[in-house]
């Protein structure tokens, strides 16, 4: 998949990244992906569908990761071929490279991981979209860096993502300045709304969230002018295997967007 795909030059209009946390079950996937694919064609909005086949960053060892690789791929390749929209998945370590790219359209580099050479170098080599999460520990500037792994390993179809800056201990805290900063690299900027909501590393070894805010970070991303916006999003965030409690109720998705619509063509007309 490349970028021009995903990018509305005639309106201006933001692409959407958008699924649950964690592959939970080919039923959920496809029901899912259904909602947000009538969505996102009636608002004329490009959609990637999002889904991890593992969840390799949890906080205990007896969270939930998974349903199996194998499993979990074929899942999020059957939803690509179901609603022909191209799909994203995380990869941990540079050997999940070459399997993951046989399923799925983009490789997301976890923030945690937007340094490590090996894996952003293998993921480039695979030819697919790379998405790269800035980490929470890095500037908007030192990006340039992670970026130029991918490109120096002969792949250009790169994408930056925003998920918040650690402040303190257990919050984070979004900088939008940090929006054309990196844009200024020449690739795409995404905000992931939802996981700069989170709360990390709360005494009972679960990560906490402020969904309540979620449409304020995200009418701020879209009115500074970010490519693209990542959310999660599940019927029931309250029964969420991984990652509930900073997730958008499917049944809000629809609203939300629409109104982030409206403000992005407020802004293209000034």
């Amino acid at each position: 998949m490349q970028l021009d795909k995903l990018r509305h030059t005639d309106s201006g209009q933001f692409f959407l990244l958008a699924g649950p946390c964690v592959i939970e079950s080919e039923e959920m996937a496809l029901r899912i992906a259904e909602q947000i694919v009538g969505i996102t064609d009636k608002l004329g909005i490009p959609y990637v569908f999002k889904g991890s086949y593992r969840k390799a960053n949890r906080s205990r060892i007896d969270s939930f990761t998974g349903i199996g690789d194998e499993k979990a791929l074929k899942i999020l390749r059957k939803v690509g071929e179901t609603f022909d929209i191209p799909t994203v998945t995380d990869i941990h370590d540079a050997c999940e490279a070459e399997m993951a790219a046989q399923y799925v359209d983009v490789l997301q580099i976890p923030a945690f991981l937007c340094r490590q050479t090996d894996l952003l170098v293998a993921a480039a080599r695979t030819g697919r979209m790379v998405n790269i999460k800035k980490g929470q520990f890095l500037s908007p500037q030192a990006m340039q860096f992670a970026v130029q792994k991918v490109v120096d390993a002969g792949n250009d179809n790169v994408a930056v993502t925003e998920r918040g800056t650690t402040f303190g201990y257990q919050d984070l805290i979004v900088d939008y300045r940090g929006i054309p900063q990196m844009q200024a690299f020449g690739f795409p900027v995404i905000v992931d709304v939802t996981h700069s909501l989170q709360q990390p590393n709360q005494t009972k070894g679960v990560t906490g969230g402020l969904p309540q805010l979620i449409e304020t970070i995200a009418r701020a991303a879209v009115a500074v002018g970010a490519d693209g916006l990542f959310m999660e999003t599940h019927p029931e965030p309250s029964k969420a295997k991984s990652d509930g409690a900073n997730m958008l109720p499917l049944d809000k998705l629809e609203g939300l967007l629409s109104r982030l619509s409206e403000i992005r063509k407020t802004v293209n007309s000034l």
